[in-house]
């Protein structure tokens, strides 16, 4: 794999020499703009981590902050230190490994620590927080000794094409889904929300901008998109009082309503550093602790690596093998973000799928990570700004980005059942299921039984044998949690 070497930037020219700007045919305002796409598409963390990690007691009755309640001050907390942590490991990202993803506390994750580990008898907060601290030290050491990035370049080239229009797939559904376009039904898992409400018409005429700026070839199409839609968001809540979805109000904003609530804030640091390595060791037993770090573990391993896919796909970044630049830094900033994450409280910081949003307009280097770093730590004293945009009209460019990534299903060998069958499982299990990691896993062991039937066992590399049995063994935790009463 081709290596790169960077001088330190000095001014716009030495800036475009650090990040290979121009040598990945984009430019500094593309790369700006594409920042701040990816910016606006995931930064819904900073108000959905704390509504997750903020709101649950642990196995004491505490609540993350402290108290025997989640109050507004408590869930600031979070907010400000989720913020933080975002911005460092994507800024590391960025400067580091030169690639244009971010990262932040990971949806689902963060869901198994606040519910799975947090909440068992007499595990307390810091008992967590050490247990995805040590989870993220792992996946360290198995990329510092060469063992994850061996993994990933063990991968059949199709095979990672499929994870990444797998992606694709699902990425469009989270942007359905947080529009409410998209709701649970009854009698089915999915069906078409109510349409007739005023967040639904900013989510619609965004996709539809997003569209025609797209087909008549409009740069920055996204962004233009995003703010358009948040303006017209903006003005229906100051005219209409729309409100926030709740009880009483079906028909309100998700998450958060487009409302001006001053400018700045002064964030609260205060739950940084609270975590205890080895507390949890005191109240769980040894298998226990060993079968929730494994769980955490493997999500974190393989949703990174078919992020990393993804995001190189969409970019044009990846080499003939699949592979994209600096595979070894990407994986170690990564993993040293779930560490920082661990240590600042807020749950194990992963790579982010949205970033394939901001790729979609134009982002081609680690200039937009350093960029949507920057507005995650503004973000930590003016979270009233980000509140401006809503779920709805920021998940347009989702929708749209699960397009762009569709696009590579055409390079998959469909008569070849060899490779089509265990693609096909990863593409559709990744939405279906809501999980990067369960459509790897179903692919992965799909590809070695299918080899092992036809009796091309030397055909699978032996690093595919070993990933096989660990998805084998993560798809039965729930067994064996139950045999071991977890």
């Amino acid at each position: 794999m081709a290596t790169e070497t960077s001088a330190p930037p000095t001014g716009p020219r030495g800036i475009d020499r650090f990040f290979r700007i121009t040598e990945r045919g984009s430019t500094v305002g593309t790369e700006i703009r594409g920042g701040l796409v990816t910016f606006f598409a995931m930064s819904y963390i900073i108000v959905l981590n704390p509504l997750i990690i903020g709101t649950v007691p642990d196995g004491t009755g505490q609540f993350l902050g402290g108290g025997t309640e989640a109050t507004p001050d408590s869930i600031a907390m979070v907010a400000a230190a989720t913020a933080l942590v975002a911005g460092v490991v994507t800024i590391l990202m960025g400067v580091v490994a030169n690639f244009p993803i971010a990262l932040a506390a990971g949806l689902g994750l963060n869901a198994v620590v606040a519910y799975s580990i947090a909440g068992l008898p007499d595990v307390t907060w810091a008992d967590a927080m050490g247990l995805v601290v040590i989870e993220g030290a792992i996946i360290l050491v198995l990329v510092l000794t060469g063992f994850r990035e061996a993994v990933f370049n063990a991968v059949p080239l199709e095979l990672k094409t499929a994870i990444s229009v797998g992606i694709g797939l699902f990425i469009a559904l989270i942007g359905f889904v947080n529009a409410g376009f998209v709701v649970p039904g009854e009698g089915t898992p999915l069906a078409l929300g109510y349409l007739g409400t005023w967040p639904i018409l900013v989510f619609v005429v965004g996709l539809l901008l997003v569209i025609a700026l797209f087909v008549r070839k409009v740069r920055g199409a996204m962004f233009i998109a995003i703010a358009v839609a948040t303006v017209l968001a903006i003005v229906l809540e100051n005219t209409l009082h729309i409100g926030t979805k709740a009880a009483g109000n079906e028909h309100g904003f998700k998450l958060n309503a487009p409302t001006w609530d001053g400018v700045a804030t002064i964030p609260d640091f205060g739950l940084l550093g609270e975590f205890s390595l080895l507390g949890s060791f005191r109240s769980i037993s040894a298998v226990t602790v060993i079968l929730l770090v494994f769980s955490l573990l493997i999500a974190d391993f393989f949703d990174t690596m078919g992020t990393m896919v993804a995001v190189g796909s969409e970019a044009g970044l990846l080499d003939p093998d699949g592979n994209p630049p600096r595979t070894r830094q990407i994986l170690v900033v990564d993993s040293l973000a779930a560490v920082l994450g661990g240590m600042g409280s807020v749950s194990s910081n992963t790579a982010y799928v949205e970033s394939t949003s901001g790729v979609g307009d134009g982002a081609r280097t680690g200039l937009a990570s350093v960029v949507t770093g920057v507005a995650f730590l503004l973000a930590t004293f003016l979270s009233p700004l980000v509140a401006l945009v809503p779920y709805e009209a920021a998940a347009p460019a989702l929708v749209f980005v699960g397009y762009l990534m569709m696009m590579q299903v055409a390079s998959i060998s469909w008569r070849n059942v060899e490779i089509a069958i265990p693609a096909f499982l990863t593409i559709v299990l990744m939405p279906f299921t809501y999980s990067i990691a369960d459509g790897i896993g179903a692919g992965f062991i799909a590809f070695v039984v299918i080899k092992v039937a036809l009796g091309k066992v030397k055909q699978v590399h032996w690093l595919m044998w070993v990933t096989a049995l660990m998805f084998l063994v993560y798809f039965l935790l729930a067994p064996l949690e139950a045999a071991f009463g977890i």
